[in-house]
């Protein structure tokens, strides 16, 4: 009896299956032809040069990246403004346009509710994705916290640290001697940056060290997880038809699958990170969520803290020293003008008075912004400063990639590496920073990045010992190629050479 039991069981599930396969295979690409169609009838759809070039991504044939097209695009138009009306989304270079959305009229352009659903998965309720009530309890709290001389010496000792007991050692360890032949060891140096960014905020914010920074180790778990869902839901983000990834999330199939996964990853993960810190203890400690925990017990939230500490704190530190070093190996001469200021100053701990460094970072980061661009959405009807017009519920962008190659903002000489552009009197070597809605690489206005003096702080420290000891050789300098993801990473990394300079060889 129980045999046929099992039986019947069995061809009941064997039909229930082969029911649920005929139905997926007849009636789903129907129902989606329907989407399409619903799509289509949309105002938003649009068979405009620009529209149809983002859709085919014709554009690429012609551009190595999309930041690239659209900064042609943004060059072309009078106003450096555009509108690819199948995103719904106005893109704009224009500095006034960019004072108007982040100051003068900042309570009309939140981050929105659209930008929330197209994030929230990984960020949740942190500071890079919320509005209103949460983001001002957030900043408020962590700008405090950063501001205190104790966090700032307890994140000058550990990025100390990490670079004389780990980075140094690490390059060393791979390094050849300046008179030998071009046939040492070939690594990564973006990998290197971004597993010394990763445990460098580890231990300034959780308190806890993953000790990535080995390259023997494999990445952690939390970090490809990280990089995973970054990607994913950066590709939403750039999705002309947002159906689709929604249609795909309710279906758990195909790259929504992937990213679920990889979020439960670093849900899972963001979980022992809080857990391990509560058993640990965190009322007398400096990292940055203990001091949270001392105010919220909601672990969710400590959660979407975790992860926005991440993002700020490794992604967009490991971005700029990567691009930087690529610059750097192209321009000798700021690479010399760097040692001489680090001779002139003494001694790499006054990082404060390397100005030419500072200003050579600024530079780089013109050019290379960590985050190429950022998106608001409108409240209210609004019109920006340049006279376009924006409908209530419009994404408008503002694009940092290009707007550092705009000649009416830099010059003529936008294309040139020139750290000197940032030298407000070339014989003090004075860093004076330009109008930040020029550039808003750290963002402007209310939004102003809160960890903009401590990451500079960590990068001018990395590239100080870096430059004083070895010469970086770049493999493969070509136009950098950049991999889908929240931040600027290169794709395939940066290969590269270390030498050891002469001068440090006692």
């Amino acid at each position: 009896m129980n045999t046929t039991h099992t039986s019947l069981a069995t061809s009941h599930t064997l039909y229930s299956l082969e029911l649920r396969s005929f139905f997926l295979l007849l009636v789903c690409p129907f129902l989606l032809f329907l989407i399409l169609l619903v799509v289509k009838s949309q105002s938003r759809w649009c068979n405009c040069a620009i529209c149809t070039a983002y859709v085919t991504s014709s554009w690429s044939s012609n551009y190595p990246n999309l930041c690239d097209w659209l900064t042609d695009l943004l060059r072309q138009s009078p106003t450096h403004t555009i509108h690819i009306h199948v995103l719904g989304n106005i893109i704009t270079a224009n500095p006034d346009n960019v004072e108007h959305m982040l100051k003068k009229n900042f309570q009309n352009y939140p981050k929105g509710k659209p930008f929330s659903a197209i994030l929230g998965d990984l960020l949740g309720q942190g500071i890079f994705n919320a509005d209103g009530e949460c983001w001002h309890f957030q900043r408020k709290m962590a700008a405090v916290e950063l501001n205190t001389a104790s966090v700032r010496n307890f994140t000058a000792h550990i990025v100390s640290s990490e670079i004389s007991q780990r980075l140094l050692p690490l390059l060393d360890s791979v390094a050849i001697d300046n008179s030998e032949l071009p046939d040492g060891e070939v690594i990564d140096l973006q990998d290197v940056f971004r597993r010394f960014a990763f445990d460098v905020i580890c231990k300034v914010s959780f308190g806890l060290d993953p000790g990535c920074l080995e390259l023997s180790l494999p990445v952690s778990e939390f970090a490809k997880a990280f990089d995973t869902a970054s990607m994913l839901s950066a590709r939403r983000g750039a999705a002309a038809f947002p159906f689709i990834w929604r249609a795909k999330r309710l279906l758990n199939i195909g790259s929504e699958r992937e990213l679920k996964r990889a979020i439960q990853m670093v849900n899972s993960l963001a979980s022992e990170v809080i857990r391990q810190r509560k058993n640990l203890g965190f009322a007398s400690t400096h990292d940055l969520l203990s001091r949270f925990m001392g105010s919220v017990e909601d672990d969710k939230y400590l959660r979407d803290i975790v992860i926005s500490f991440m993002l700020a704190g490794r992604d967009t530190v490991a971005s700029t020293l990567t691009l930087f070093f690529l610059q750097l190996s192209k321009h000798t001469r700021v690479k010399e003008s760097i040692r001489e200021e680090q001779e002139r100053i003494g001694s790499c701990e006054e990082l404060s008075n390397m100005h030419y460094l500072q200003a050579a970072l600024y530079e780089s980061m013109r050019l290379y912004p960590p985050v190429q661009f950022d998106s608001k959405f409108c409240l209210e009807n609004d019109t920006l400063a340049d006279g376009t017009f924006v409908r209530k519920g419009t994404r408008v962008t503002y694009h940092c990639y290009a707007m550092g190659r705009m000649e009416e903002i830099w010059g003529k000489d936008w294309a040139e590496f020139r750290p000197e552009r940032w030298i407000q009197d070339d014989s003090k070597f004075s860093f004076f920073p330009d109008s930040a809605f020029k550039c808003p690489i750290f963002h402007a206005g209310p939004r102003e990045c809160i960890g903009k003096q401590m990451s500079l702080m960590e990068m001018k420290a990395v590239v100080a010992a870096v430059v004083k000891r070895f010469d970086i050789e770049v493999v493969n300098g070509n136009s950098p190629k950049f991999a889908p993801g929240l931040t600027a990473c290169l794709s395939g990394g940066l290969p590269v050479r270390i030498r050891r300079r002469v001068q440090t060889k006692q």
